[in-house]
């Protein structure tokens, strides 16, 4: 089901994606009318509601169990340094991911302001859910009188009502630790722990985990082709996930290939650097545990992480 099926479709949308024998993804809700539906990142960030009926609640907790039970992963403090580091290249040619709390511009993808230390954009909602929830409890912050406006721009690229003074509060919120806090949990509700999660239920090791959450980050939690479970989608055309009975590397030579045909049609993401000097040197190496030393490249700059 893309995203583009949807915009015609009834609003009363509910859809479930299936996975290692479970439903983990409860989507609902259509793109808001008038939403940007070719900005790079994907403007409708699918909503993960709670489960309802019994027999979800029997397999949201069956699910929970099975995690639980599973060696950490990238979760681990160490590996998700290493993970943080690794976008961090991507993103912003840098492995002091910490350093980007404050950084904001328009990088003309369509997708408004990117800022802050995961790149959240004014045009996909991620901003506007990151910004929502730190003004409830610092009603005072600096970015709280930019919330209209905010509101208005959600799936586009303008940036009216924002300019010009939005640069400028963005900044002066990231020097609070509220705010950077705020950032790093919004990150990880909306990208890092959704992409772990369905990583380990199909079966993939800690490469593997960080390459979901490379994906889910740069091409949004989107359910249409060109969206993190469009990708995914795609994949398991090609090859069986490990809970499946396939093999990790082919699987994920599958969906590296996938992401990276949809990257190819981005107009701001043309370069494939994260993929084919990144990730897929750690996969052809077999270093599925992603473990240390590791040396890439990215947009033709080395970078390296030393033994741990």
């Amino acid at each position: 089901m893309t995203r583009l099926a949807l915009v015609g479709a009834p609003l009363a949308i509910a859809a479930s994606i299936i996975f290692g024998g479970g439903s983990d993804v409860l989507v609902s809700d259509a793109p808001a009318e008038g939403q940007d539906l070719t900005a790079d990142r994907p403007a409708y960030q699918p909503k993960q509601r709670e489960p309802r009926t019994d027999q979800e609640k029997r397999e949201h907790k069956e699910l929970d169990e099975r995690i639980a039970k599973m060696p950490p992963g990238l979760a681990a403090p160490e590996m998700k340094e290493i993970a943080s580091q690794i976008v961090a290249s991507a993103e912003n040619s840098t492995l002091n991911w910490r350093g980007q709390y404050g950084s904001i511009e328009d990088i003309g993808d369509g997708c408004g302001y990117t800022a802050g230390v995961i790149g959240f954009c004014s045009g996909t909602n991620d901003m506007l859910q990151l910004v929502e929830g730190y003004t409830k409890d610092h009603p005072d912050n600096p970015l709280a009188g930019y919330l209209p406006a905010l509101r208005e721009v959600d799936g586009t690229a303008s940036h009216e009502g924002l300019d010009p003074g939005f640069r400028a509060a963005w900044a002066k919120a990231a020097e609070s630790p509220a705010f950077r806090k705020a950032q790093d949990e919004t990150r990880d509700r909306i990208y890092f722990e959704p992409a772990v999660r369905i990583a380990k239920m199909d079966g993939l090791g800690t490469l593997g985990q960080f390459i979901y959450y490379d994906a889910m980050v740069l091409h949004g939690p989107g359910i249409d082709p060109k969206g993190f479970y469009g990708i995914r989608e795609a994949a398991m055309k090609s090859a069986k996930t490990v809970a499946e009975g396939g093999k990790e590397q082919a699987y994920l030579n599958a969906f590296l290939d996938a992401g990276r045909a949809v990257m190819k049609v981005k107009k701001a993401h043309k370069d494939t650097s994260r993929i084919d000097t990144a990730q897929r040197v750690f996969l052809r190496s077999g270093n599925l545990d992603l473990k240390t030393p590791l040396v890439w490249q990215m947009y033709g700059e080395t970078f390296r992480i030393p033994a741990s």
